[in-house]
């Protein structure tokens, strides 16, 4: 990978260039911007250059406040000690609330997936973020993730229940089944997200899957 000097206000700044800025008809400059936009999640490559050009077009200020944004959420933002959500203290919010009911932990795969739960507004204990999943051909093993930490917890700190919230694919349930085992010989309760047919659903459009989780988690029929 090629480097490239650019001056601003009277210094010079490398920066790393990727092939394709090189033939940009804006220039170096613009197409470094569009090739390091192009590899976020989600932004293809004309994305990448309608994102650019905004930010041509924006002023210098604007432009800055995003610069300052992003330096100031890697400096301050970590893993939470606890749960390993992200935070900016030692212990996130959910964590440091007095109100949750700390006997009853939620695992999940990522942050954003805690996020998506606090939003349904239901679930009213602590989490735990296992930053992602088993993923042998990913080269993602137990090790790399949290789960050892999540043991710890539960044999530390009272944990009576663990909630399975890791995502219904083959790697998220096997990513359940290892940490279930994990903690087969200890008093805790380990419980899963119920799977299913979807309130206002019909069964017409249902894939097997689908049906299938709702068999099995079948409950019993209670009348108000």
């Amino acid at each position: 990978m090629e480097t490239i000097e650019v001056v601003e206000a009277g210094e010079r700044i490398r920066m790393a260039r990727f092939d394709q800025a090189t033939s940009h008809p804006f220039g170096i400059s613009v197409g470094n911007l569009i090739d390091r936009l192009a590899t976020l999640p989600g932004i293809g490559r004309k994305s990448a250059e309608r994102l650019a050009n905004h930010l041509l077009a924006c002023s210098e200020s604007e432009a800055n406040q995003l610069a300052n944004a992003i330096r100031l959420v890697k400096s301050c933002v970590r893993p939470c000690s606890l749960c390993f959500n992200l935070a900016e203290q030692e212990f996130c919010d959910i964590c440091r609330d007095t109100r949750r009911e700390t006997q009853s932990v939620c695992v999940v795969e990522q942050p954003r997936d805690l996020l998506a739960l606090e939003a349904a507004g239901i679930f009213h204990g602590l989490y735990h973020v296992l930053g992602g999943r088993i993923s042998p051909l990913n080269g993602v093993g137990p090790d790399e993730l949290t789960i050892d930490a999540l043991v710890r917890r539960v044999r530390t700190k009272g944990v009576r229940e663990i909630l399975m919230a890791t995502n219904p694919t083959l790697e998220g349930d096997g990513t359940a089944l290892f940490i279930s085992n994990l903690l087969a010989n200890d008093k805790v309760k380990i419980t899963r997200l119920a799977r299913g047919i979807a309130t206002g659903s019909v069964l017409e459009f249902a894939n097997r899957e689908m049906l299938a989780d709702a068999i099995r988690g079948r409950q019993a029929f209670w009348l108000r």
